[in-house]
């Protein structure tokens, strides 16, 4: 596989063309304490194969390359954790990525998910080992056959690509927290979707108030594919008291969206009772996006950046240990 051992010996132009994105990501993020936690979610286009060169060929295919995958790399270090969305078969690009973070970070990922559904897709976690650490649970969101079709579960099949849920906590135990993320298959119209969304928001409903110490602060992320906050994806995501926060209501998701049209694709999210968040850790009122496109590949055109890095934003919150 050339693209890793490539990945060692960067140009030395590479440096300054990646200080504006490393310069970026220092002004737009906060910086990372032993007292909090960094979660984002993104999901980086078809992340398989490379073109194991430094610059891309007009007729290389695929085009992402190898500066490309240094400048997701800078992206994905400055959280303790990240869950990627589109991580393929083909797992050149997770491992070159792996590569060039260094032995300080881990991943965790499922199987291929089969079926035409599936995409041949995978979920996957990168996290930072000096940081966080794997704390006993990991599952997938597989439903009972004999609820398919009530009200709860409007499934009439098992997920597309099953949510996948690890739980971490910091290396000293003061922060504990489980994620679950998924992929909401796009389908061929929107109300494709509704019955995944339900269903995902209803199951995790009576696990996010569990005194367990795996579920206590139970986080959703990922791309649930909604398109508008009040259509009925929107309304199905939130129903069962998944809650965004405000911080995240009005970001683009999408490279492609404009402010007259924007999509709500990723999210982070968790469950509310009342006005009262159902965690003991400690939500900051930091959130946002990372909107890479100012900083990296601004030459190009969006099509051509999306193949290159991704066509969406990463999300991002901020969490405190409690007290």
């Amino acid at each position: 596989m050339p693209a890793l051992t490539e990945i060692d010996n960067p140009p030395a132009s590479l440096t300054a063309d990646l200080a504006p994105l490393r310069a970026g990501l220092d002004a737009d993020l906060p910086a990372r304490t032993a007292d909090t936690v960094l979660i984002g979610t993104w999901n980086i286009r078809d992340f398989a194969g490379l073109t194991a060169a430094w610059q891309t060929g007009a007729r290389d295919s695929p085009k992402r390359n190898l500066a490309d995958v240094c400048a997701i790399a800078e992206i994905v270090s400055s959280f303790d954790v990240v869950a990627i969305q589109e991580v393929r078969g083909d797992l050149t690009g997770l491992r070159t990525l792996m590569r060039r973070l260094g032995s300080d970070w881990g991943f965790l990922v499922t199987d291929v998910t089969a079926g035409q559904g599936g995409n041949d897709e995978r979920l996957t976690y990168v996290f930072d080992r000096r940081t966080l650490r794997p704390s006993g649970l990991v599952g997938e969101l597989v439903i009972d056959e004999a609820t398919f079709g009530d009200a709860a579960t409007p499934l009439r099949h098992q997920f597309a690509r099953t949510p996948y849920l690890v739980s971490f906590a910091s290396l000293d135990s003061s922060i504990a927290f489980t994620m679950i993320t998924l992929h909401i298959d796009y389908g061929k119209k929107p109300a494709d979707r509704t019955p995944e969304i339900t269903t995902f928001a209803n199951r995790l409903k009576d696990d996010a108030g569990d005194p367990d110490e795996f579920s206590r602060n139970l986080i959703a992320l990922g791309d649930f594919n909604i398109d508008r906050w009040d259509d009925p994806n929107g309304e199905a995501f939130v129903s069962a008291g998944l809650t965004p926060p405000d911080e995240l209501l009005g970001q683009p998701r999408s490279i492609f969206d404009s402010e007259k049209a924007q999509h709500y694709f990723d999210q982070i999210a968790w469950f509310t009772s009342g006005d009262q968040e159902e965690l003991t850790l400690r939500y900051t009122k930091r959130a946002g996006r990372v909107e890479w496109t100012k900083y990296v590949l601004t030459d190009l055109s969006n099509t051509a950046k999306s193949w290159r890095i991704s066509d969406h934003y990463p999300l991002w919150a901020q969490f405190a240990r409690p007290g």
